[in-house]
């Protein structure tokens, strides 16, 4: 955690319902944040393995408040509800799904904010070669269990959608911070109709900014108006994520610093620069600095 003082870093941490155990993640995660006070703050999770389960309720709001008191700014639900979650009866679960909306309630109640990685790319629905961003090609590539154009049978792309403005229709108070550019990657206007309809409503940018750049490669005045348009409902993230078997520190760093760097360039100058996942040069968008120190600083702490 070094490059935290290092580069002045500040960081929210999520933890996933997914990988490491979330006892583990929660353990560390509030382990760092005694250590880097005001520098570290993370987001607790809950698990949906015991879904329809006598008690599920309850005790995913006990873990709500276990997080809490472990020091957690926040809950961060996972795709693998709307995705892979399952009833008794085979049906997929969605992140409406009224069986859930007890928990929602507590946090509206409780103020407790919310990050939420509901469906995939639109990417996903589609062949592999058809995809616009080859870290999309080569994340469905590795996880074929994930790519929803081999799995006709499960919920469409819109379907995962709907399911989340329904969710934010149901809770208007509800604090929620939608990852990943909303799901709604492929076109900021999709997303400026969401965040004119759902005023609790924030996006973050991680692992998404090539969709932005793709889009600004063909209107690029559109993508930098939308920039500075909402720049109170915009967090900047990497996604970049550490699990079990990397043992070698500095690879993580220099994979976030050149993520970093990159996305810098883009967002703060004007400077042309090749992207890895895309096939065109790129222009930064330069935007003004009061919105770039909101989107890299201050947002977050409004968010968490």
């Amino acid at each position: 955690m070094g490059f935290i003082s290092q580069y002045n870093f500040r960081v929210v941490s999520p933890n996933v319902d997914a990988g490491i155990s979330i006892d583990e993640q929660l353990q560390t995660a509030s382990a760092l944040k005694k250590s880097w006070p005001g520098k570290f703050v993370f987001l607790g999770t809950f698990t949906v393995d015991d879904f329809g389960e006598q008690g599920f309720t309850d005790n995913v709001i006990k873990r709500i408040d276990h997080c809490k008191n472990a020091g957690a700014s926040g809950i961060k639900i996972w795709k693998n509800v709307g995705m892979t979650l399952k009833d008794s009866f085979d049906e997929y679960v969605m992140i409406d799904d009224p069986r859930l909306d007890s928990i929602f309630i507590f946090m509206v109640e409780n103020k407790i904010p919310v990050m939420g990685h509901m469906g995939e790319p639109r990417n996903c629905w589609l062949p592999l070669h058809e995809m616009n961003d080859s870290s999309n090609y080569r994340y469905y590539k590795s996880h074929p269990e994930y790519h929803m154009y081999l799995h006709p049978e499960a919920p469409s792309y819109k379907d995962q959608i709907d399911a989340r403005d329904n969710l934010l229709n149901k809770f208007p108070d509800l604090i929620f911070t939608a990852a990943h550019l909303g799901s709604l990657e492929w076109d900021v206007d999709e997303i400026a109709k969401r965040l004119d309809r759902f005023p609790n409503m924030n996006i973050d940018l991680s692992a998404r900014i090539a969709h932005l750049q793709y889009q600004s490669i063909i209107d690029y005045d559109k993508v930098r108006n939308f920039m500075i348009k909402y720049q109170d409902r915009i967090m900047y993230g990497t996604d970049i994520t550490i699990n079990e078997n990397q043992t070698d520190p500095d690879a993580i760093l220099q994979r976030l610093l050149d993520r970093w760097q990159s996305n810098w360039s883009y967002l703060a100058t004007d400077v042309t620069q090749e992207i890895n996942d895309i096939t065109q040069p790129v222009k930064g968008l330069k935007l003004p600095k009061e919105v770039i120190d909101k989107i890299y600083n201050t947002n977050a702490d409004y968010f968490f």
